[in-house]
């Protein structure tokens, strides 16, 4: 494996935990109403758990609504369900044809608690970033032991992943701090 194949498999496997964290972060309640609060909520849908926002129309009208129009009108129920035991803790108002959602706003309390889960979750995409570190540099190390690089070449290569974790990390803290800021000011 070439020292580009080496970089480019971890810058690969860092930019999927940003990714990730970022998905993460779209599903995180910030007291205004956002339909990743929702889409990826689990409905048993004729016995298989499928995303939300393939069963429904998600919109949000104005800043404290979410409405949610199912496709197939008798999987109201099953949606409805589905919120209620996903945890979000939103009570959903059904009139038989469509579903409201109202986002309460957040307890300073609440605030954070949210900021603590936050700051645990970009902990684990770090962690993520320095595996893939790690990772790299084995794969250097093996190369260079079995001749396939030079020794310079070796320290260029994990000079080269070392900077690729700094702009990683730094990713996940602008993230964080979005985030962050976004759950302070609603």
């Amino acid at each position: 494996m070439a020292i580009d194949e080496v970089l480019l498999e971890t810058e690969e496997k860092m930019e999927t935990a940003v990714d990730y964290l970022r998905k993460e972060f779209r599903g995180i309640r910030t007291g205004r109403a956002s339909t990743g609060l929702v889409e990826h909520v689990k409905v048993d849908y004729y016995g298989s758990p499928t995303d939300l926002r393939q069963l429904a129309t998600i919109s949000t009208p104005d800043a404290t609504m979410i409405i949610i129009k199912p496709f197939d009108p008798s999987s109201l129920k099953d949606i409805e369900k589905a919120i209620y035991t996903s945890g979000i803790g939103i009570t959903p108002m059904t009139d038989g044809k469509l579903i409201r959602l109202t986002v309460p706003p957040l307890s300073t309390e609440r605030r954070n608690q949210i900021a603590g889960q936050l700051k645990k979750m970009a902990e684990a995409a770090r962690v993520t970033v320095r595996n893939a570190r790690r990772d790299g540099n084995k794969e250097i190390d093996r190369q260079e032991k079995a001749g396939e690089m030079t020794e310079d070449d070796a320290r260029k290569a994990k000079d080269q992943v070392q900077k690729l974790t700094a702009d990683y990390e730094k990713k996940v803290t602008d993230n964080l701090d979005a985030k962050t800021t976004e759950i302070q000011e609603s």
